[in-house]
């Protein structure tokens, strides 16, 4: 099912509920953006990297299950297809207005068992800037707690992905954020904003969690604060872990990067 967020002509924001995801690919909801001119911001399960879904809330290790899809990475024998995919599961929804819903989930692991609950808000509407898009997302363990990891803390240099992860449509870009320009400035920044620009179309993003940044521009261009960069992230039964990103979806750079991720982060609050 797909629920249409913002519209104007062909320009669209929708949120995929992810119904036909096959299960190797992590079934999750996701969601697809365009500018307001039009012009695709994100990627949905394209050839090179079949379990990327535009924007989605995707972690590769929760307890040894993989909410990412595709391959782990298993130390001393790299990139290994296995059988330790989970899915999301929505329990409730709400349409809280246009261009607002909130959703309550179960993350399911690979043999049924129920790992974390998640509050979900995501939110698309017109700004005078271009258009902007929120993502809330707020994890609690179910049992005694949980760990989460990444590649890189299960082996692999500079791979830390997973949280918020936003796979671009563009096929090259440009990337900043308050520590330089590029990718080497950008990848492990902890930046509040990350600046993608392609040649008719941009991408503001900011979080206020602090997180550093993964950030990828030559394979694929793609991004998102990641959860597990150094070592696990673990979390004790009964506490939350807050993830977010808002992002201003525009035909070209803004002039200010910096005052408009902080508008950002102000209208979100």
């Amino acid at each position: 099912m797909i629920i249409e967020l913002l519209r104007d002509g062909a320009a669209a924001v929708r949120y995929d509920t992810g119904d036909g995801i096959a299960p190797e690919l992590s079934p999750r909801p996701f969601l697809t953006a365009t500018t307001p001119s039009g012009v695709p911001a994100t990627d949905t399960a394209p050839a090179d990297h079949a379990h990327h879904f535009g924007l989605s809330l995707a972690i590769p290790d929760v307890d040894g299950t993989s909410f990412w899809g595709g391959r782990t990475f298993v130390r001393g024998a790299g990139p290994t297809m296995l059988d330790n995919h989970g899915r999301q599961r929505v329990l409730s929804r709400e349409v809280a207005g246009p261009g607002a819903l909130s959703e309550r989930l179960v993350w399911v692991g690979a043999g049924g068992e129920e790992l974390l609950d998640e509050e979900r808000e995501v939110m698309a509407r017109r700004a005078d800037d271009g258009w902007e898009v929120h993502w809330r997302s707020r994890l609690t363990p179910r049992g005694r707690g949980a760990s989460f990891g990444s590649p890189q803390t299960n082996g692999r240099d500079g791979a830390f992905y997973g949280g918020l992860f936003w796979r671009t449509a563009f096929d090259r870009a440009r990337v900043s954020c308050s520590d330089g320009e590029g990718e080497a400035a950008a990848h492990g920044s902890t930046s509040p904003w990350l600046l993608v620009v392609a040649d008719d179309a941009a991408v503001l993003a900011a979080t206020a969690t602090g997180m550093p940044w993964f950030v990828r521009t030559g394979e694929y261009v793609g991004f998102g604060p990641a959860v597990a960069v150094d070592e696990r992230r673990r979390l004790a039964a009964g506490e939350a872990l807050e993830v977010d990103l808002c992002a201003a979806l525009l035909d070209g750079p803004p002039r200010d990067p910096a005052a408009l991720a902080a508008e950002l982060l102000v209208r979100t609050s």
